[in-house]
Formats: C-alpha cells, structure tokens, sequence
C-alpha cells in the first residue's frame, strides 16, 4: 500500500500524541493525582497508530486494560481522557470507568476490557452485526499475547472465521503476560500460525515499524470490508516499563531491555521522516510542541473539572 506524506506525518502526530499522554500519566500517577491503576502503552505506540489510520470514522475498536494508545488512535480528546483518569465528571465515562474502561461510540470506540481477553467475544458480536446489517464497517479487536491462550480466543477467533465476520485481530505481541514471558508458556513460535485454525490468513510484521504495521493492517481491513472475513496480524514489540506503573520488572534483563530500547518506534520513525525528506526538523519540533501544549491542556482540564456528585452513582447503569 502506497502511504502519502500526510498518512505518515498523522502517525507520527499521534505516536507522539500517545507518548506525552503516557507519560504525563506516569507522572500524574507517581503524584497521586490519578487513582487506581494503570498500564501504559510507552513503546508501542506504533501499533494503534498505524492500525487506526487504516480505518474509517464510522469502524470499531475494541480495547484492552493497556488501551490509551488504541482510543487516543481512534481519535479520543485527551482531555477528557485524562479527566476520566482523574475520576472526574466530564470524563469519557464521567469519571467511574477509570483508566481500563474508556469509551466513547461515538467514533467506534466500544470500550477497552480489564479482564484479558474479555473483549474478544464483543468485538465478534460488534462483527457479526456490521455483517447482518451490510453497513461495511469493519472490527478492530486489539489483544495481547497473553490473551490467545484464553478460552474467549478460541472461541471468538472459531466463529470469525466460521461466520467469515469483516473483523481483524491486532495481536500487540510484546513478549509477557504480565510476568510471564510468552516462550515459557507456549511453543508457537509466531502467534499468527494460530490463524490457520480458524481458516482465516495472517501475518507476523515489526509492530515498531508503523510503515509495516499501517501496510498489513490496511490489506487485512481491505478484505474484511469486501466481505472476505476475518484476518490476524501479529505485531511483535515489547514494553520497556512493566504490566502496570509500580512493577519492578525483575523478570526482565538488562541485556535484554536495553536492546529493546535502541528500537524505541518514536525516535525511528523521526529518523525515517527525516531522512527520507519526509518532514523537516522545524516541522518534527512544530509536532512536539503543539502535542506537550495539548497534553498540560488536558491536565488543567482534568484539574479543573467537578468531581461526579455522589447522588449519580447508579446513574447509566441500565439502559
């Protein structure tokens, strides 16, 4: 697929976008201003980028506990993200969602899952309804490694490929389940060859490489709005923080981190826009300011917002 210089200065926009986001959560966290927890997508910011810039207004996403990236991608305000993370009441969910439960149907966003693997069997249903109703929308289903070991895998992955439903699966490999390194616990080598059991195709990319990841997803999204069905690519990265903020990572190795780290997809991509005349530093740092400007808004709007009133706490829980 041919990526013009605007596709790709939108990625890098928003990979830096999820990044100041992320990282400005840390600090907020560290503070104790944002309460509960929260798992952040510092390094594979590439991933959400590149998928949702394949996609349409009107498609949906489902997301997981590790989700700013994905609704960030899919084109959620900042600010009311980070005033939900707050627990305030102009937040996406007015403030008693939190971090894992962001969403906004608005622009497909149906919502990120605490439990892993919990969104996988939604995102199918989400298919199968695009699919009877002919709209052409297409399913983005993000889930990580740790979750196709999980029964809803199987069974979600079965009748995708059995009902041929317009949804693709986005496997963020980063290498652990939480502390458990994915080797240890399962002889596939590539977690794309589980594909072929479904009867539906796939592919292993670079998932820090947005130009590799925006090409395989924008194919396997292609195939499902043309009524072929269901597609897997498997997005190989890694995490250089832990599961969630406060883990030590004792499970990781220097050597190991390290490595990871030189291929960081934020300062890569810059590169490559540079050196390939893409963009121009003045254009590159132009980015990176209004993104930092964009991000201590959205902290004052968090700041400043009401908490929800007491009375509301049973309020949108039925429809």
């Amino acid at each position: 697929m041919e990526i013009n210089r605007e596709k790709l200065i939108e990625m890098y926009t928003v990979m830096v976008r999820i990044r100041v986001f992320e990282e400005r959560v840390l600090k907020e966290f560290t503070l104790g201003n944002v309460p509960g927890f929260c798992h952040l997508y510092i390094g594979e910011e590439a991933i959400a980028s590149a998928v949702c810039a394949a996609l349409k207004p009107d498609d949906y996403i489902m997301s997981t506990h590790r989700g700013h990236g994905h609704v960030i991608a899919k084109g959620a305000r900042t600010d009311r993200m980070m005033a939900e993370l707050y627990g305030k009441k102009t937040g996406y969910n007015k403030g008693k969602g939190g971090s894992m439960h962001i969403a906004n149907t608005e622009i497909g966003i149906l919502g990120a899952n605490g439990v892993v693997a919990g969104g996988i069997t939604t995102a199918g249903g989400a298919a199968l309804s695009s699919k009877l109703r002919k709209s052409g929308q297409v399913t983005i289903c993000f889930l990580g490694d740790g979750a196709t070991n999980a029964g809803r895998f199987h069974e979600g992955a079965n009748l995708a490929g059995a009902f041929d439903l317009p949804i693709v699966y986005i496997v963020e490999n980063n290498g652990f389940g939480i502390s458990v390194r994915f080797s240890d616990i399962c002889k596939v080598k590539n977690i794309a060859d589980r594909a072929i059991s479904y009867g539906f195709p796939s592919v292993t990319v670079d998932g820090n490489d947005p130009v590799a990841v925006y090409e395989a997803a924008g194919e396997a999204v292609s195939r499902a709005r043309q009524g072929q069905g269901a597609s897997m690519v498997e997005c190989k990265t890694y995490r250089p923080r832990g599961h969630f903020i406060g883990d030590p990572q004792n499970y990781v190795t220097k050597e190991e981190l390290k490595d990871w780290v030189s291929k960081d997809p934020i300062p890569r991509f810059r590169k490559h826009l540079l050196d390939g005349g893409i963009a121009t530093k003045a254009e590159i740092s132009s980015i990176d300011e209004m993104i930092n400007n964009e991000i201590d808004d959205a902290v004052k709007y968090a700041q400043d917002s009401p908490l929800p009133d007491p009375q509301d706490v049973t309020a949108d829980m039925y429809a």
